[in-house]
């Protein structure tokens, strides 16, 4: 319940803030580690502890097989990115699969123009979907889970932001692939990526744009953090390159101003869900903010919170999905 994410909250400490051009980063710190024993998707991929595949030869859009061929627990990360087999696709949330199991999981698509195989399997991208989809995404999830309990995303929605946001930023491909931007502003995420630094004790950022909080992810322990790191600050790297000429904010964001954003997140009582496979998922929604948790056994395995304030414009893009919601019933 809420005292699960209560308790992460109050492990954690704001060290001093990092920033380049638009992008503000707060990292987290935390005394507390999780003892739970499991491998990040990249680990368990690196030591081809895992398969994912499409479900059919044929292949359904929303869904993928997993096989864990470990001993060990995997932990796949909402927005992580897999490439290859009929498309790309992006997971909808945090998973935490079994040992030695095979479990669907629940996804979108973010290549929109190819439905062939270029793999039979699919391998880890090294970039995360950018924040401001991610936003879009869980609440879209959200409600789906109250309307049927399953993790699935308007996937139409999704392609309009990726084609909107290919435009913005001059990179369109023949398949409208997500990953496209990130390889074509390659090197000026570089340079964002050379002007902060990951700590050891580091389990998260809440990260700003242009003086406003964007979001929070943050992890059970500092190793999962660091093993997503650079993809992460990626993705909020890329919005930052987005709304670089955006003249927002009033002055410099301060640690205050990052202690109510986490003191906010207190104040919304989650709703629990039955998980795609372990643990106990959490949807988290107020006014401003939407978000989701993962745990198990009592222990927070990632929290991400975003700001529903859409950068671009004005208050937020939920409203287009809302409305298109009522049109259909």
């Amino acid at each position: 319940m809420a005292n699960t994410i209560h308790a992460y909250l109050d492990t954690l400490t704001i060290s001093p803030k990092q920033s380049y051009k638009n992008l503000t980063v707060y990292p987290l710190e935390s005394d507390h580690s999780v003892k739970l024993d499991y491998l990040t998707l990249d680990e368990a991929m690196a030591e081809e502890l895992i398969d994912i595949v499409e479900v059919t030869e044929g292949g359904e859009v929303p869904e993928l097989k997993v096989v864990n061929k470990s001993s060990k627990m995997v932990l796949i990360i909402e927005g992580e990115v897999l490439v290859g087999a009929k498309q790309n696709r992006v997971v909808n949330t945090t998973i935490l699969v079994q040992a030695d199991s095979t479990v669907v999981i629940p996804v979108s698509c973010v290549e929109q123009g190819r439905w062939s195989y270029s793999s039979d399997k699919f391998s880890s991208s090294r970039h995360h979907m950018a924040p401001s989809m991610r936003t879009r995404k869980a609440f879209h999830v959200k409600q789906s889970l109250e309307r049927n309990g399953s993790y699935r995303a308007d996937q139409s929605d999704i392609w309009e932001e990726i084609s909107a946001k290919a435009q913005r930023l001059q990179s369109e491909s023949p398949t409208m692939s997500m990953n496209r931007m990130y390889e074509d502003k390659s090197t000026s995420l570089q340079d964002f990526f050379e002007h902060f630094k990951l700590e050891a004790k580091h389990v998260g950022a809440v990260f700003a744009i242009n003086d406003e909080i964007v979001g929070l992810d943050s992890f059970g322990k500092p190793e999962t953090y660091a093993g997503v790191y650079e993809k992460l600050l990626n993705s909020y790297a890329l919005d930052a390159i987005d709304w670089l000429n955006v003249k927002e904010g009033s002055g410099t964001l301060k640690k205050q101003d990052v202690e109510t954003f986490l003191e906010s997140i207190k104040n919304i009582q989650p709703d629990e869900h039955k998980p795609v496979q372990l643990g106990t998922d959490y949807r988290l929604e107020s006014g401003r903010l939407i978000g989701f948790a993962l745990s198990f056994e009592k222990d927070i395995l990632h929290l991400s919170v975003f700001n529903k304030r859409d950068r671009m414009g004005n208050r937020p893009g939920m409203r287009r999905f809302s409305q298109r919601m009522r049109n259909r019933m």
